[in-house]
């Protein structure tokens, strides 16, 4: 199944109105001038959605968490702090280090990581992997995808992470290892304000794309029970049961 196949597909599945789903991986060519973005990328990441591409680099992710999750420079001495002392995410400094010791990040030697819509690629070559913001009822088709052909406890996995981590690390690691588990991310309160209050994020890594393509069209997303999601998705039903 190429790119303009999966995009068919994809809106028979999810209807027209489902924002298109985004590729990223990282390249030594920038697909979008660098430019200045607010301190957390999440904002600029969900824009990518409208069509624009993103480019993000060491000189524009400004966030010392958002530059260590895209590998871009190494974990500041601040980090273990702040998550601990000032968002309290983690109980205390120790456990924010082992966690992200376990992370095992390893520095990109490519310079730039690429958001692009993915009817804007001719390829996914080089790409790590395929980013939806989905609600809950497209979440729910997207984990049925995931399911049909993995019969595996962690097929879908939701772990303790910041919005960019959950999005970029996991997806990129898991690519990197040939896994094929799948993501959920966006729990991260300092970043949940930069995307619309009934989505989350739910990633493929690449190489489980290419897997999952040939179980689409077989998979729950075209049977009874998922085409009344989809209607309600379209609002072609009543939104909320009475």
């Amino acid at each position: 199944m190429n790119i303009q196949e999966f995009i068919c597909k994809y809106q028979e599945a999810f209807g027209k109105n489902t924002p298109l789903p985004i590729a990223f991986g990282y390249h030594h060519k920038a697909a979008e001038e660098v430019k200045k973005i607010p301190r957390c990328m999440i904002g600029a990441i969900r824009k990518v959605c409208n069509g624009k591409p993103l480019t993000l680099s060491a000189d524009n992710v400004l966030c010392g968490g958002g530059s260590l999750y895209t590998a871009f420079a190494p974990m500041p001495d601040r980090v273990p702090v702040f998550v601990s002392e000032v968002e309290h995410y983690k109980q205390n400094q120790e456990q924010v280090k082992a966690y992200i010791n376990r992370l095992d990040i390893r520095l990109t030697k490519k310079p730039y990581l690429n958001f692009i819509r993915i009817d804007q690629l001719e390829s996914l070559e080089e790409m790590e992997g395929i980013l939806f913001f989905a609600t809950p009822d497209v979440l729910s088709g997207l984990c049925s995808w995931a399911f049909y052909d993995n019969n595996d406890n962690d097929a879908v996995c939701t772990r303790f992470a910041s919005g960019c981590c959950s999005i970029v690390t996991f997806t990129t690691k898991e690519n990197a290892a040939g896994g094929r588990r799948c993501f959920i991310g966006m729990l991260d309160p300092s970043a949940r304000p930069l995307v619309p209050k009934n989505e989350l994020t739910f990633t493929i890594p690449m190489c489980r794309f290419k897997e999952m393509l040939n179980t689409m069209e077989q998979s729950a997303l075209f049977q009874k029970a998922y085409s009344i999601v989809r209607k309600r998705i379209n609002g072609e039903i009543q939104k909320e049961t009475e």
